[in-house]
């Protein structure tokens, strides 16, 4: 069973790696430093578990878990922390367990033969319960790195065949994300203009009507024609008159 070490503290890491060491049949596949870094060794190691600090700097653990939750084969979750006060997230994410630090050797050992006991469809199934919570960034690859664009920063998601385009200030990225997915993640802060598009609720400023009758969504600092689909017209103009 391959573990990836995720903690921002490198004594922390070598603690885990020394406990690991004694365990028979673990591979330590690699370490991380953080959320980011985690979610990039992820993808590269396709480790079995992932011992996973929570404080963390750039990304932290219940982030990690959330966009695991997006994966078809997620690692199974083990956290390691130091506080106390995230046991309740952690276990709403269905985490496999919650160790607190200074890790005991026998905690461990329980721990990781639980993992054992899961099927990588069980694993999987520990991080989709997160779902209902909303991650706070978007993950996307760009030539080989992973590149992290807030929330907050969208303007728009629009569907392209297989792919999603994040479109932002600084540009835009694909992910491979359903768009319905994402409209049921991230309620709140998008609307659904067209059957292949969502905007940010924030950044909506009217319509424009063309002469020929089609209808367009304005967005704040956004030149882009976004056209709105006659299915979509009442509850746009529900929430316009809104704003």
């Amino acid at each position: 069973m391959k573990a990836l070490i995720v903690d921002d503290e490198p004594l922390a890491r070598e603690r885990m790696a020394a406990l690991l060491a004694d365990i028979d049949g673990i591979e330590i596949a690699g370490e991380a430093g953080n959320g980011r870094d985690a979610l990039e060794a992820i993808g590269r190691l396709a480790p079995d578990v992932v011992l996973l600090d929570i404080r963390m700097p750039v990304m932290d653990g219940i982030e990690v878990a959330r966009h695991l939750a997006t994966l078809a084969h997620a690692p199974a979750v083990i956290f390691c922390t130091a506080y106390g006060d995230h046991a309740v997230d952690a276990f709403e994410a269905n985490a496999v367990d919650y160790l607190l630090k200074p890790v005991r050797a026998e905690r461990l050992v329980a721990a990781l033969a639980k993992v054992r006991r899961w099927s990588g469809e069980g694993a999987a199934a520990s991080v989709r319960a997160l779902d209902a919570q909303a991650r706070t960034h978007l993950c996307a690859r760009v030539r080989g790195s992973l590149v992290l664009v807030p929330i907050s920063d969208v303007d728009y998601l629009l569907a392209e065949d297989k792919y999603v385009v994040v479109h932002h200030p600084r540009g835009e990225v694909l992910i491979e994300e359903p768009l319905k997915a994402l409209e049921d993640e991230f309620e709140s802060r998008f609307v659904r203009i067209h059957r292949n598009c969502l905007v940010a609720r924030a950044k909506l400023t009217g319509l424009t009507r063309t002469p020929d009758g089609r209808l367009f969504a304005n967005l704040e600092g956004v030149a882009a024609t976004l056209e709105v689909s006659r299915r979509n017209l009442p509850a746009l103009r529900k929430l316009i008159r809104n704003l």
